[in-house]
């Protein structure tokens, strides 16, 4: 005997082997078509019958069932709940073969919107009102399907569709998965075995892996865009009555950066005292005389936190007018908070001469890196028959900057740590600083990557004013009681370095406070800084009652919380591109490029040229700077990797202490 019964919402056959019991407590040891042994009660079966065999009466139904007209099935069925038998005699006839009836089971049990099911073998058909709704649902599921596999095809076929066009970012960077476009572009990725990212780059989706990753990055932090709206600028009443109180500073005041530099956030000036000594300027911009604590603004500056750096561009956390007005260019007196401090004749710094005033700051100059580094040095700056743009100030700042770098190095091997060497340490040393230029070359771009070794004089006075500027600040605030945002690091580990609201030592540095405060056009931590020291500035010893943070504020720790996250975010983002565009870099002139790395650790190496960090197992076992020539070669501009075969391996070579401008903590 046969049984037809239902397993897994699939209707099945097997053939007896043993029975047991009898009516409703009948149950039989049968074996399945696939061949599986199973036991079935009585309730379970639908069907029984003797001949024909299992095997042919199912292969029959399964034909039969297919070209079952389910409209006419419903009309057929009664309105009540009815059984398989019932309804196969309305459908084929009173002489109803077993195949038929097998055949109507299948087709019942795959039709949900026709039929309801009532229980094993039992079935309802569904109302009118459901069934229309439910046909209606699946046209539109067909036609999605329908379009489904058209948009596939042309996906395979390298051509991305053109009603897709709109959503292309969204598709790639935060797609719906539930919708037919997303499916049919992961049907064509699995068709062709390529990445979505690689098949939207092949069907001209996004232009390159550099939109892609550029894509991604603004997808995640920039979902609606990164320009700035045009609506939200400075109020020039509130300018204007912001700088009528400002005294006009007797400086002339200089900047010193590179020649990309567009927000001159910091400048420096030298003004001779009588008593031979000089008092030494350090001004900074100070858009925090205008933007307010909540204002638009500022929501705009703390949704964003940070100037975001990369390659060939950047994303500014201030609008470019604000840049434009507060930025400390030359030709003109521009706002500034500025610090300063008295030296004597041989450049020792006089502590108890610190001042901090607001105030408007002519500005003579904007000096850049590029026009005068290389005319700087110890025996120009000591020469007065030299002549070059502020050779009599920059001598004396550097005479300072020197001591004052000294000084520090005093706190560093108090604090457990090896002294910090200025200048030059090694030329054999992996630069760590670089200036990525991109350029369009008959249409095809192309990357110059030039490396800057830190550690020159002009570097040093910049970096060791800041650094003072940035001690003091945070040396008032502590002084004063007043909260901001400091940058400390302590002991070991992972959170070694942070941000904190509360005062703390830097011992990297050898610093006891160190609040970053030079760069408020770039770096919101530094506008927070900046509206405390203004109201220190105008105010006092009363700038707690009126600072817009006041002591244990728990607005300033989340500020602090997201400052460190966002911070660390844009940082990876950067490495990301610096990372995509030195393969480009090493790929721009063939598909494989001879370079010579030095082994770091754990097998993980950079190249000599240009900061690429890549894995290359067989230099793990040998020791810090081993030098080796390798070939770079199937570079993956998606996966920012490439293939790296060893040529040659040379000789260690020993890089000492970097100090603390070289690895960037000087900012």
């Amino acid at each position: 005997m046969n049984l037809l019964y239902e397993e897994g919402g699939d209707i099945k056959l097997a053939t007896v082997q043993a029975s047991s019991g009898s009516g409703d407590a009948e149950s039989w040891q049968a074996t399945s078509l696939s061949g599986k042994k199973i036991k079935l009660k009585a309730k379970e079966v639908w069907l029984r019958f003797e001949k024909p065999e299992a095997q042919a009466v199912m292969d029959e139904a399964t034909v039969l069932s297919k070209d079952i007209d389910l409209q006419l099935l419903w009309d057929c069925a009664p309105e009540e709940e009815f059984g398989l038998v019932d309804v196969s005699q309305e459908y084929f006839g009173e002489q109803a073969t077993i195949a038929q009836q097998v055949s109507l089971g299948i087709a019942l049990q795959g039709a949900p919107v026709f039929f309801r099911r009532k229980g094993r073998g039992r079935f309802q058909r569904a109302p009118l009102e459901q069934l229309q709704a439910g046909l209606a649902a699946l046209e539109r599921k067909q036609k999605e399907l329908e379009q489904q596999s058209a948009w596939q095809q042309e996906l395979v076929a390298g051509t991305f569709p053109a009603t897709l066009q709109s959503s292309a970012s969204q598709l790639l960077f935060s797609p719906d998965k539930n919708t037919a476009a997303y499916k049919a572009l992961m049907a064509a990725c699995t068709q062709t075995s390529e990445s979505p990212a690689q098949l939207m780059i092949r069907c001209g989706a996004i232009d390159s892996p550099l939109a892609y990753h550029q894509g991604m990055f603004l997808k995640a932090h920039f979902p609606n865009g990164a320009a700035h709206s045009q609506n939200i600028a400075i109020d020039q009443a509130n300018y204007a009555a912001a700088i009528a109180e400002l005294p006009l500073a007797d400086v002339k005041a200089f900047s010193i950066d590179d020649a990309g530099t567009t927000e001159i956030d910091d400048a420096l000036s030298v003004t001779e005292l009588v008593d031979g000594g000089h008092r030494i300027g350090i001004h900074i911009a100070a858009p925090g005389l205008v933007i307010a604590k909540d204002d638009s603004l500022d929501q705009v500056a703390r949704s964003r936190m940070s100037t975001v750096y990369f390659p060939g561009d950047k994303i500014t956390m201030l609008p470019d007018s604000v840049i434009e007005q507060f930025s400390l260019d030359e030709g003109d007196s521009r706002p500034a908070l500025s610090i300063y401090i008295d030296i004597d004749a041989q450049g020792v710094t006089n502590r108890d001469s610190l001042q901090m005033r607001a105030e408007m700051v002519p500005m003579a100059a904007n000096l850049r890196l590029e026009d005068i580094e290389h005319l700087v040095s110890e025996e120009s700056l000591a020469d007065e028959a030299t002549t070059y743009p502020y050779r009599n100030e920059l001598s004396i700042l550097w005479k300072a900057a020197q001591l004052l770098h000294a000084d520090r190095q005093e706190k560093r091997i108090a604090n457990g740590l090896r002294a910090e060497q200025l200048g030059l340490i090694d030329p054999n040393a992996l630069a760590r600083d670089f200036h990525f230029q991109i350029k369009d070359v008959k249409g095809v771009e192309r990357v110059e990557i030039v490396p800057r070794q830190r550690g020159s004089i002009l570097d040093t006075i910049v970096a060791e004013w800041m650094i003072f500027c940035n001690s003091a600040s945070g040396q008032l605030l502590a002084d004063h009681g007043l909260p901001g945002l400091f940058r400390t690091q302590k002991g070991w580990g992972p959170l070694r370095t942070r941000m904190q609201t509360t005062p703390g030592p830097h011992e990297g540095l050898g610093l006891d406070y160190y609040a970053w405060c030079t760069s408020p056009l770039r770096r919101y931590s530094d506008l927070v800084n900046q509206w405390q020291l203004i109201a220190l500035a105008k105010h006092g010893v009363t700038a707690k009652m009126v600072a817009p943070f006041p002591p244990r504020d728990a607005s300033l720790m989340g500020i602090a919380a997201d400052f460190e996250s966002c911070y660390q975010t844009y940082g990876e983002y950067q490495d990301r591109l610096e990372k995509y565009w030195c393969l480009r870099w090493a790929s721009q002139d063939g598909e494989s490029k001879n370079v010579h790395v030095r082994h770091l650790k754990e097998g993980m190496s950079r190249l000599e040229l240009v900061p690429l960090h890549l894995p290359i197992p067989e230099l793990a076992s040998h020791p810090r700077m081993t030098r080796a020539e390798v070939v770079l070669s199937d570079i993956d501009l998606l996966q920012l990797s490439a293939a790296v075969r060893v040529i040659e391996i040379e000789a260690k070579a020993e890089v000492p202490q970097v100090s603390a401008q070289e690895d960037g903590s000087a900012d």
